[in-house]
């Protein structure tokens, strides 16, 4: 990549629109959750809104300068495990013991960034194992995706139809299209939310944080897991799968550190992006790789425009009926999924029962001791990967490497 190529060289709609796609689909569905874990945690209506704006700024601000930097397409959200993890733990603690918690979580993600430790352990990972988990992620929002046909046949089917005839003529802009149609069939048939912009211009409000032994234990633990193995373990494999080299100290350790900083006004943390980065890494974002960093730009913009301008256009995202986030997910996720699995079922027949079995517990959404499914289908794939193949780790990264170089 030339980290001198100019922006505006590089400028292209397809990126541009999956950027933006990428932070849509962020604030069309997972958003929510966000939203349940704030109102779990008693919080008033300018804490939650300080909570919106810690979360978007952080995003953007992020997303725009890692992008930049690195002339990679950098997609940064927050944590929506972790947001989901939030709604059962936060009731019983004060929000400044959770913010507490916040900070301890993404200070020590930040430190396990810098170090490399992350990077040194997921360099031990199978890369068929990596790619199955990934595929676990993303596939489910391709398959349930299905059912919008059952509730809104017009909009999901017309989205579907002109994305597949969009890659048979215009491939570049089958995304673009598939958008323009949905938004036009799902105005026809009179199908936006009505939603209420009730966190209009929210600026951020400080919270001292308080620290206690319990919510370090029920609330920063969980959270650090939950945010590396189900947010920046996928994130990383993402970016390597679409043949880029990301920098894992400089990428978590920046994005981690900003969301110490920004802890104190209700970031729970923000991390790599996976599925809604996913829109942004593939192939219709543009077909030549080193161009595509322009969606980073486009996604970080969005989210700073949903940040300072708050419940306006964060309104305007919720909106958009449900038929139509899944079905756009689904077709603008299509080519990461493919190449997830290519790359999961391109071993021999040991990375291939490892593979298989990390899909298949990552797709079960199994969760045990608050921890998601992405985090054991990493364990199971990798512990069967272990079984069939009891080589040294050092034989084994080194045979990849190997294989790298190869290729």
């Amino acid at each position: 990549m030339n980290p001198r190529s100019s922006v505006l060289r590089d400028f292209s709609i397809s990126a541009v629109v999956a950027g933006f796609l990428s932070a849509l689909i962020n604030f069309a569905g997972p958003f929510l959750i966000v939203l349940e874990a704030a109102r779990a945690a008693g919080l008033t209506e300018m804490e939650t809104a300080s909570w919106v704006w810690a979360l978007s700024i952080g995003n953007g601000v992020c997303g725009i300068g890692l992008s930049l930097f690195t002339r990679i397409p950098v997609i940064v959200a927050w944590s929506t495990p972790g947001a989901a993890l939030l709604i059962a733990s936060l009731g019983g603690f004060s929000f400044a013991e959770a913010v507490g918690a916040f900070l301890v979580a993404s200070v020590a993600a930040a430190v396990v960034g810098y170090t490399g430790w992350f990077g040194w352990l997921l360099d031990r990972v199978p890369g068929p194992v990596l790619q199955a988990l990934l595929a676990g992620i993303l596939l489910p929002f391709v398959v349930t995706a299905a059912g919008s046909f059952a509730s809104a046949p017009l909009i999901a089917g017309s989205i579907v139809v002109v994305f597949f005839v969009g890659k048979r003529f215009f491939d570049r802009y089958a995304v673009l299209t598939a958008l323009v149609v949905g938004i036009a069939m799902t105005w026809v048939t009179g199908s936006f939310d009505a939603v209420s912009p009730s966190l209009a211009l929210g600026g951020p409000v400080f919270t001292m944080p308080a620290f206690t032994p319990a919510a370090l234990v029920s609330i920063a633990l969980p959270l650090f897991i939950v945010s590396m193995a189900s947010q920046n373990a996928p994130g990383l494999t993402l970016l390597r799968s679409q043949g880029y080299e990301p920098n894992d100290r400089l990428l978590v350790g920046v994005i981690s550190t900003a969301s110490a900083v920004l802890a104190p006004f209700g970031c729970h943390g923000i991390n790599l992006g996976a599925i809604t980065a996913a829109i942004a890494l593939g192939p219709d974002a543009h077909q030549d790789g080193a161009r595509r960093y322009i969606a980073g730009l486009s996604g970080g913009l969005t989210y700073l425009l949903a940040g300072s301008f708050g419940g306006v256009l964060v309104a305007g995202f919720r909106s958009i009926p449900s038929e139509s986030v899944s079905a756009l997910a689904a077709v603008a996720l299509l080519g990461s999924t493919l190449t997830a699995l290519k790359g999961a079922m391109g071993g021999d027949s040991r990375t291939g029962f490892a593979a298989l079995t990390c899909l298949s517990v990552t797709m079960s959404g199994v969760v045990l001791f608050s921890v998601g499914a992405a985090f054991w289908g990493l364990i199971a794939g990798s512990a069967v990967y272990l079984l069939l193949d009891p080589r040294p780790f050092r034989a084994r990264v080194e045979k990849r490497r190997g294989d790298a170089v190869v290729k």
